[in-house]
């Protein structure tokens, strides 16, 4: 029986190239990596290509949380949830470590499959079962990407403010929202090398700057104010652990789509390691400078703009650098939500190349960022809501992947390429109609019961007056209850691997499964 190459062994050595002519095969998949533009769809990346380092996530998962959002975030922890300073270094650095743990953790099978994260979970919940949460996840990344559009809008808005004394206008929303959504457009479908050049300038940059701000609020804060605050309950600890934890979370099922370029020799706690320090780097300074901030200026948590008051905070020659830096900041968060947004639009049966298919996610987040910013009335509650719901969502996901992940670590296929791509009665993830019945289960029963334990300004679960739900803790209820469900039904049984074929190009129908 016959193994697809691109696959690794129990102890996830690579196996021995293909015998294939270099002339024939290897330099033109090489070239793909040499471009400019990445042409290379959801298919498997070969083993020839596999070229990546695991150095290159750092910069990643830095600029990945290079978002002015984490300071609103952190003057919520003081002004909402009522906790002191040492409370928010705490909430910060637990819910950074656990959710890009949880990051690192479910990258490792990006290097296993080569595949995006979206087409790797084909093989969990079975070729048509996949379109159920991801269907769940797509619309999150909407919001997600939505949400970063507007943010990146007003910090364009701030310094147009601060250096020429325009005023904001609905045309001028409209004008700065396009161009911002434009140029995140423009990078993500670029694709993995400029994003990992922009990623590493970025992180230079916005390094630099994050200290001088640092050092400015060292000198002029008033340090007896702030740490002679009370400090706050234990729920509402926790409950602060749960929001910041809930953008990290978001970006799991995102995490195998940079690690697929990885050699199969990479070793697997060294992207555990890379990804949560590239992440705590930023995460943890920018929460503790929110709360540092609003103590001072309490307006920071419930402001509909919220980055203007850093022309407020912090001096012009300051302010105004920070915010360029911030600026570029959200558009490579937003440019690598979206470039992991377009594998999996192609995973729902978009019939578009990948450059071309983050491009459905660039209309919506223009016509969302247009109402959330024209629209809605409060900024922050939008954003805390959508969080919270984005947590239990994607944590329904995770619990039923990670269990996944557990069962094949010790196989010798963990993923059939051929499998993967092929969607018809013959993929090995077929199981039973297409679905896998414990996986969409598990998930089903979980999100559910999340849902239940959640309260936002849209929603009210039935069981938000649980311990788990005034702890806030509906996330992580829903992941534990997903990977127990799921653990505790019969394990699934795939059908046979399939033959040596080679993986579809982008734009091209996958080729025929044969078994072997």
């Amino acid at each position: 029986m016959a193994v697809s190459p691109g696959v690794s062994d129990a102890d996830g050595a690579a196996p021995a190239p293909s015998s294939a002519s270099p002339s024939s095969s290897a330099a033109p998949a090489t070239a793909v990596l040499d471009e400019t533009v990445e042409t290379r769809g959801i298919e498997p990346v070969p083993d020839h290509e596999r070229r990546g380092r695991v150095r290159e996530l750092f910069p990643t998962w830095v600029a990945a949380n290079i978002s002015v959002l984490l300071l609103t975030m952190g003057a919520g922890l003081v002004v909402f949830n009522g906790l002191n300073f040492w409370q928010v270094l705490l909430a910060a650095a637990v819910a950074g470590s656990v959710s890009f743990g949880l990051v690192g953790l479910l990258s490792v099978s990006g290097k296993w499959g080569g595949a995006p994260g979206a087409m790797l979970s084909r093989a969990t919940f079975g070729v048509r079962g996949n379109y159920f949460p991801g269907m769940i996840l797509w619309v999150a990344r909407f919001g997600w990407e939505t949400i970063n559009a507007v943010t990146g809008a007003y910090a364009v808005l701030t310094v147009l403010r601060l250096l020429f004394g325009v005023r904001s206008s609905t045309p001028l929303i409209v004008v700065t929202l396009l161009l911002f959504v434009g140029v995140t457009f423009l990078v993500s479908g670029m694709g993995r090398k400029v994003l990992n050049l922009c990623n590493t300038w970025s992180t230079y940059f916005f390094g630099l700057f994050t200290v001088l701000v640092l050092g400015y609020l060292v000198t002029t804060m008033d340090w007896a104010d702030v740490f002679s605050r009370p400090a706050g309950s234990t729920a509402m600890l926790i409950a602060g652990v749960g929001t910041i934890a809930a953008g990290g979370i978001s970006w799991i099922p995102t995490g195998p789509d940079f690690a697929r370029y990885l050699p199969h020799s990479a070793e697997g706690r060294k992207i555990f390691g890379t990804t949560v320090s590239g992440a705590l780097l930023v995460l943890v300074p920018m929460v503790l400078m929110g709360g540092v901030m609003s103590v001072k200026d309490p307006a920071l948590a419930k402001t509909d703009d919220p980055v203007s008051f850093l022309g407020e905070a912090l001096p012009m020659w300051l302010a105004v650098p920070y915010l360029v830096i911030a600026v570029i900041g959200m558009l490579l968060i937003n440019s690598l939500s979206m470039y992991s947004a377009g594998f999996t639009a192609q995973t729902m049966g978009v019939k578009l190349p990948r450059a071309w298919a983050v491009s459905v996610n660039a209309v919506i987040s223009l016509v969302g960022g247009l109402l959330l910013m024209l629209v809605a009335k409060s900024f922050y509650g939008s954003f805390i809501s959508f969080l919270s719901l984005l947590a239990v969502s994607f944590s329904a996901w995770v619990g039923v992947y990670g269990i996944d992940m557990l069962r094949r670590r010790n196989r010798a296929v963990r993923y059939d390429p051929a499998g993967l791509v092929d969607t018809s009665r013959t993929s090995r993830y077929w199981y039973v109609g297409g679905y896998c019945w414990q996986a969409m289960t598990a998930w089903g029963i979980a999100l559910l019961l999340g849902l239940a334990f959640t309260k936002c300004d849209w929603f009210t679960g039935p069981l938000v007056s649980t311990w788990i739900g005034e702890n806030g803790l509906g996330w992580a209820a829903t992941a534990l209850l997903a990977a127990l469900l799921y653990a505790a039904l019969p394990v699934p049984r795939e059908g046979e691997p399939a033959a040596s074929v080679p993986a579809s190009r982008e734009g091209e129908p996958a080729a025929r499964t044969v078994r072997g």
